[in-house]
């Protein structure tokens, strides 16, 4: 039984879906007019382990993941830039899609953009206006009628009265409520607008997600989801369009990631603590780490990003490809020791045990790591047997398949930043140590150890130290070890 907290209800609920074993998920996207930042990364990926967790446990998914590619922040850095907003949202868009990609969050099984569903977008507002939900407002725009829904609040819990008491009546003058907001704005001269029933204009945020859900996923699906700051008002305005719309219950369960902190502080650039994913890798920090850190704490529990924290994270990684591998190289003798299967089977129970309790990162992590504690004890003392290792190959194999850390593509990763910083005149925004450990190919660290292995096995130590002080140097540490010699780039 998969447990998850439901925003609307306020507690851990069962997820049933709809139609048995089909998960139908929307989850807002981003707003496409700059780099993917980590407060938008750990939302994602906090999504991609959702997706990726219920597949595992045998359910079919439709991940719907929209794109906001019209907005009035969209516009103003389409001017700023001086460039057609086409040519800012696809270039954003690729841009998100290639970050994505870094920290192996897989693509969603629809991306829908805005723009892309303007007829049920206005089919939409058409129906809310003939059920007396929405009017049109002296200015040009069509309104949403917040006093006409009575279930207005129910996500957040915020009351009428209240928000009315610090509402600003005298900016709004043409609303007939000072809640009331907008389904359909009028266009404004040099502004991009479509045709409409209402005259030229663009539509509102909030009325672009019911209108992109409903037409993928239907009048009422199983998982919305999206960042705690879309709570109020972006999700509560969702629910009264789309029930007020369709008279019926919109999303079964609501799931809100909680905001992060960095270094104890919100993220703004004004305190000097925003990062995009492509600052964090031209400072030299691998993407797995990242993508680790993000889900490293439960998503509805506050997380502080920390640089220390992304150190941790990197040894952490490093720890599970290093025992994955000696777990692969194989060699051990014949059997199943009984202590390290029951160890084993713990470690499964324990991970899908936690995951399954309102997708706890944490304690799933826990429960790997004490198996790598215990098997490579075991591998030390001589005790872990083939049998073993074939059993813990496969929770390492449903771990990652969620997790998605062990594949090491790091080096290949920060070239590509590397890549897009040197062609963008950012180059010198790269750690510079960086630049001269990749520049230093794996062909050529491969050679130096063989060459430093060898010169211990002629006596020459004096080479071998030379060697490995070189290696050092262009950041590559080495493990010696009982299975040979390892490498990796710090």
């Amino acid at each position: 039984m998969i447990r998850i907290h439901n925003s609307l209800t306020r507690e851990k609920q069962e997820l049933k879906p709809i139609t048995p074993w089909h998960v139908g998920m929307y989850v807002c996207g981003m707003t496409v007019y700059d780099f993917l930042h980590i407060g938008h990364a750990r939302m994602m990926t906090v999504f991609d382990v959702v997706s990726r967790y219920l597949r595992h446990r045998g359910y079919k998914v439709t991940y719907v993941r929209n794109i906001t590619d019209i907005d009035d922040k969209i516009i103003t850095r389409a001017a700023e830039n001086g460039e057609p907003i086409d040519a800012l949202t696809e270039r954003f868009i690729q841009a998100m899609h290639h970050d994505c990609a870094l920290l192996g969050i897989a693509r969603p099984d629809v991306e829908p953009r805005a723009t892309q569903y303007l007829p049920d977008i206005i089919a939409m507002i058409s129906t809310l206006i003939e059920k007396g939900y929405a009017y049109a407002a002296a200015n040009g725009d069509v309104m949403y009628a917040v006093a006409q829904f009575e279930g207005y609040g129910k996500l957040s819990g915020k009351r009428l009265a209240d928000l009315r008491a610090g509402a600003r009546v005298e900016v709004d003058e043409f609303k007939r409520d000072p809640l009331d907001f907008v389904l359909w704005k009028h266009a404004k001269p040099g502004e991009p607008a479509w045709d409409s029933p209402w005259g030229a204009g663009r539509p509102g945020w909030h009325i672009e997600c019911s209108a992109m859900s409903t037409a993928l996923l239907g009048t009422h699906f199983d998982i919305h989801g999206g960042g705690m700051d879309l709570k109020f008002p972006h999700h509560e305005n969702e629910i009264a369009q789309s029930e007020s719309a369709t008279g019926h219950t919109f999303a079964r369960h609501w799931m809100h990631v909680r905001f992060l902190l960095v270094e104890g502080k919100k993220m703004s650039k004004s305190e000097g603590n925003f990062y995009t994913l492509r600052d964090l890798l031209l400072k030299g920090y691998r993407a797995s780490a990242i993508r680790f850190l993000l889900i490293s704490v439960p998503y509805r529990h506050q997380m502080n990003f920390t640089f220390d924290g992304l150190t941790e994270s990197t040894n952490a990684v490093d720890r599970l490809r290093t025992f994955y591998q000696r777990m692969c190289k194989g060699g051990f003798a014949e059997g199943l020791d009984a202590e390290i299967a029951a160890a084993t089977a713990k470690a499964a129970r324990d991970y899908t045990a936690s995951l399954a309790n309102d997708l706890n990162t944490a304690e799933a992590r826990a429960a790997i790591f004490d198996l790598v504690r215990a098997a490579n004890s075991a591998a030390d003392s001589g005790t872990l047997r083939a049998g073993n290792v074939a059993e813990i190959l496969t929770v390492l194999a449903l771990f990652d398949g969620v997790f998605a850390v062990l594949e090491d593509r790091d080096a290949e990763i920060t070239r590509s930043a590397l890549t897009w910083a040197e062609a963008e005149g950012r180059i010198g925004d790269a750690d510079p140590s960086l630049v001269a450990t990749l520049a230093f190919t794996d062909a050529d660290i491969d050679a130096l150890v063989a060459e430093r292995t060898q010169a211990k096995k002629t006596r020459n130590f004096a080479r071998a130290d030379a060697i490995r002080n070189e290696l050092l140097e262009k950041g590559i540490l080495l493990e010696d070890g009982k299975d040979g010699v390892r490498w990796k780039r710090k």
